[in-house]
This record gives C-alpha cells, sequence and structure tokens, in this order.
C-alpha cells in the first residue's frame, strides 16, 4: 500500500535515524529538470562553437552543477517525505527550470534570470537548511555555508545585472566561492570550519544521486541522437554509421563507469569512516568533469549525423576526442579517489584519442566517430579482461581516511 509523507513528529525534518537514505520519488522529479539543463548545455555548444564558447558553456554547466550538487546534500540529511521539504525541493525545481531555459541566452539579454535564479537557490536552499537543523550539530555547519552562499548569490545576481566579460567575471567568481568554500570547510570568521567527519552523509544515498546525475547526462545523449537522426530529410549508409557510431560511444561510456565502479563505489561511501571527505572529492569535485565528457561527446555526435562525410572539422574533432578524453579523465580520477589505484587503461585510451588528433584533419567526421568509438570499446574490454587496476574486493578498500590512500590530504 503507498503511504503518504511522514506527519509527526511535525518539528522534525530529519530522515529518520538508522533508516536507509534511500532516493525519493520528489528527487527524481527534481533531476527531471537538469535532463532539461543538460539538453540546453549541449545545444549551446553547438551553437557556440569556438574557444569562447566553450568556456561559457563550462562555466554555465558549473552553475548548473553546483545548484544540483548543493541540493543533493541537503536532501541527504533532510528529508524529502516531510511536507515542508518536498515544497522546499519543488520550489528549487521551478527556480531550476527558469534557469535552464535562460541558458541559450544567459549571455545575451537573459542573463539576469540565470544569475538571479542562482542566488535565490545558493542563498534560499541553505537558509532552509539553517531552520530546518535547528538544535542540530548540522546547524553551525549551515550557518557557514549560508555564509558563502550568501556571497557566491551576490555574485552571480551582480553578474546578471551587467554585461559582457564583466558578467563571465562575476559569475566566474561565484562558482569559485561555492566551490572553495567546501574545500576549506566554510571556514567563517565567528563560526569557525567544518570538519568533513561533520558532514555525517548517508553514503550510498549520496552516490546514487551523483550516479543518477551521469544518467542524466547520458540520457540527453542518446536523446540528441535519436533527435538528429529524426531531423534528417534522407538517411544514407554514412548517417547510420554515423548513427550506430554515436550510440555504441553512449553505450561505451555508460558500461566504464556502471559496470563495476557505480556500485562498488556506493558500498564504499556506505562503510566510510569519513564519507563526506570522499563525497567531496570523488563526487562533489570529480563527477561534473566526467558530465562535461559527456555532453561534449552528444553534441559532437549531432554534428557529425548532421554531416558525416565533412573533412577536418575542429569542432568535431574538439567535441569528439576533448569530450571523451574529459571523460575517461574523470573517471580515471574517480577510480583514484575512491580506490587508490592509477587506471592505465583510462590513461592510455587518452593517449590514443590524442594520436587520433592528428588524424581527424584528414578524414570524414564518421570516420574519427568510430575511430573514437574503438578507443573507448578498447579500454571496456580491457577492463572486463582485468588489464587495468584492479579493484580491491568490496570491503577491503581504506575506508578510514574516506577513501583515499595514505596520500589523502
Amino acid at each position: 500500500m503507498l503511504s503518504g509523507p511522514r506527519q509527526d513528529p511535525p518539528g522534525n525534518l530529519l530522515r529518520p535515524q538508522g533508516s536507509s537514505a534511500r532516493v525519493t520519488n520528489v528527487e527524481l522529479f527534481f533531476d527531471l529538470v537538469y535532463v532539461f539543463a543538460v539538453t540546453q548545455l549541449s545545444h549551446y555548444l553547438i551553437d557556440h562553437r569556438t574557444a569562447q564558447g566553450v568556456l561559457q558553456a563550462l562555466l554555465l554547466l558549473a552553475m548548473v552543477w553546483l545548484v544540483w550538487a548543493y541540493t543533493t546534500w541537503v536532501t541527504n540529511w533532510l528529508d524529502p517525505e516531510r511536507i515542508p521539504v518536498r515544497l522546499m525541493l519543488l520550489a528549487l525545481a521551478l527556480a531550476s527550470l527558469v534557469m535552464s531555459a535562460a541558458l541559450p541566452f544567459a549571455f545575451a539579454g537573459r542573463g539576469l534570470a540565470v544569475g538571479g535564479a542562482y542566488a535565490l537557490m545558493q542563498i534560499g536552499r541553505s537558509g532552509f537548511a539553517v531552520a530546518g537543523l535547528r538544535g542540530q550539530r548540522l546547524q553551525r555547519n549551515y550557518q557557514r555555508i549560508l555564509a558563502w552562499c550568501v556571497v557566491s548569490g551576490s555574485l552571480a545576481l551582480s553578474g546578471g545585472l551587467v554585461a559582457g566579460q564583466a558578467r563571465e567575471l562575476l559569475w566566474l567568481g561565484a562558482v569559485a566561492v561555492d566551490v572553495l568554500g567546501s574545500t576549506v570547510g566554510f571556514y567563517t570568521p565567528g563560526l569557525g570550519r567544518s570538519q568533513t567527519r561533520d558532514w555525517t552523509i548517508q553514503g550510498n544515498h549520496f552516490a546514487e544521486r551523483c550516479q543518477a546525475f551521469i544518467l542524466i547526462a547520458l540520457g540527453e545523449s542518446i536523446v540528441v541522437i535519436g533527435a538528429a537522426l529524426s531531423a534528417l530529410p534522407s538517411i544514407t549508409t554514412l548517417e547510420i554509421i554515423a548513427f550506430l557510431a554515436a550510440f555504441t560511444g553512449s553505450v561505451g561510456l555508460w558500461w566504464l563507469y556502471f559496470h563495476r565502479s557505480a556500485e562498488e563505489s556506493a558500498e564504499i561511501m556506505a562503510t566510510s569512516a569519513d564519507p563526506g571527505r570522499l563525497g567531496r572529492s570523488a563526487y562533489h569535485l570529480i563527477h561534473p568533469v566526467m558530465v562535461a565528457g559527456i555532453i561534449a561527446v552528444a553534441a559532437g555526435d549531432q554534428l557529425v549525423l548532421r554531416s558525416p562525410g565533412r573533412v577536418g572539422s575542429a569542432a568535431v574533432s574538439a567535441m569528439l576526442l576533448g569530450g571523451t578524453a574529459l571523460f575517461l579523465l574523470g573517471d580515471a580520477a574517480f577510480k583514484a579517489a575512491v580506490w587508490g589505484t592509477v587506471s592505465w587503461t583510462r590513461i592510455a585510451g587518452v593517449v590514443a584519442l590524442a594520436a587520433l588528433g592528428g588524424l581527424a584533419p584528414f578524414v570524414p567526421a564518421v570516420v574519427l566517430s568510430v575511430c573514437t568509438v574503438v578507443v573507448v570499446l578498447g579500454v571496456a574490454a580491457a577492463d572486463y579482461l582485468g588489464l587495468g587496476a584492479p579493484h580491491p574486493a568490496p570491503g577491503t578498500a581504506d575506508t578510514s581516511r574516506g577513501g583515499f590512500g595514505p596520500a589523502d590530504a
């Protein structure tokens, strides 16, 4: 039988003690907005195929990721089944939708919508957490976070009110404040500094939420592939090959992340003595690198499907090769953070992609796409055959320092 949200005790917004922090339906509903956000970012990259456009897309991705990730931290402690928390998430979904809709014109006439939504979410969510955690040890942590978010939110809002390079610099400052805050424990004069061991997150919940965002990005790539195929006036052999290569590439990226890493890393997070440190490094800071790679590859796949026979497209080469390399490097960093091992298969994949860069100016886009997919499948096959750095058996990894080895600092 389905049950409604819990009603008692009315003043307690925390998740029940001792229970498994499952991902709730309202959190999944909240994620739906970010499917749209990722699609917008992919289209932005396609429409702005310059160095400046790439940097702007990365800046927007950082803003999108941070509002999503900060929300994930909050819902790890506050129970989305409580009506106030549920309403907070729905309000954030609305603000996220406004921000996502404005992304294509973020550096044109709709900067205020992006900057204002960012400020509203960062400040409003943190203020809600301070109120919801009243009497809890974590309240002091969110008082510090609120202070930092007031700064970052002010920068984001100010960026929306100006134009040109000033907007870019102010938004970059907002992102830098929110990233730096987590790395220095949100040190605030008079309030002190947070320790990662104070961030008593439910490791399995946090890991599953970040895995969901990887799926969002991969799902968007599938949508892009299908939409690009549907928009073709006629389909030739080259288009069919490009379509199959794009789909196979998405499957390959999914396999590299989810075949073993996702489930085993969630187990390590759940048993870590310092899940806050691992959540900050392996998930909060590293996962957006992989997301950026997936978005770039999806944009490249769409361009290949539009003109599979085009030779020497710098944009296609940068998106396919650079995006795939970014994903492999992010995945290698993720493995290093969780298991303390070097994934030589992913490093070798990046080297192979760099070698393909020398071939790119002389071959059709579809050939480059196929070669990129061969590299991804080669890395996946090497993993499957056990040629890469082995994972420790679940339960044997060093979790005393949050999943890092002795080099953790």
